[in-house]
């Protein structure tokens, strides 16, 4: 009790009444502040949330055949139908591109094979042939890359050893100074002594 009593008597009035106002002007503040912080925030405006408009006109599809008179293929997928169209047309420019620079009958010609039933013998002969001529152009393509690399080998070769040469006289050089700074730091160290 004694310690109770101590303690009261501790407080001073003007402490308690400092807490009360700071109390006080903590609630005030905050209920009069700024009424925007617990409203609604704005929402953005976006086109799915318009409302129709029955007194304006608006442009409907123009009738292009298909189910109910208009088109069967969703207006946004134009692009992908023109991206799908210039694909294939690519391809098919590839494929006949492919076979003019093989060199090869038309497809009409191995059409007329297939279906007349060329003999085995000849269709073996045919597929040798194709094969050694791929052969001899992958030996070709190895020896050519084969004598590149040898040559690039031969520049780096020499590009190495001139850096190690110019490395080495900078080195030499180097320690020649150091040499040299290391005796005039010595002479001068000898003059503060003799002074």
């Amino acid at each position: 009790m004694k310690k109770a009593m101590n303690w009261l008597k501790s407080i001073r009035p003007l402490k308690v009444l400092t807490v009360f106002l700071a109390g006080t002007f903590l609630f005030v503040a905050q209920a009069c502040s700024s009424p925007g912080i617990a409203t609604e925030p704005p929402q953005p405006e976006s086109p799915y949330t318009q409302r129709y408009d029955s007194t304006k006109d608006y442009p409907l599809s123009s009738p292009a055949g298909g189910m109910n008179n208009f088109s069967d293929v969703d207006p946004r997928a134009k692009l992908d139908e023109k991206a799908a169209n210039d694909r294939s047309d690519a391809l098919a420019k590839n494929s006949q591109k492919n076979i003019d620079q093989k060199g090869i009958d038309s497809p009409e010609q191995y059409g007329r094979n297939y279906k007349q039933g060329t003999p085995l013998g000849e269709r073996v002969k045919n597929l040798g042939e194709d094969i050694g001529s791929s052969a001899n152009e992958l030996g070709e393509g190895v020896v050519k890359g084969t004598q590149r690399g040898i040559e690039n080998l031969k520049g780096n070769t020499q590009n190495a050893t001139e850096g190690v040469t110019k490395n080495v006289q900078r080195g030499a050089e180097d320690a020649g100074k150091n040499v040299k700074r290391t005796a005039e730091d010595a002479s001068n160290a000898v003059k503060k002594a003799v002074d």
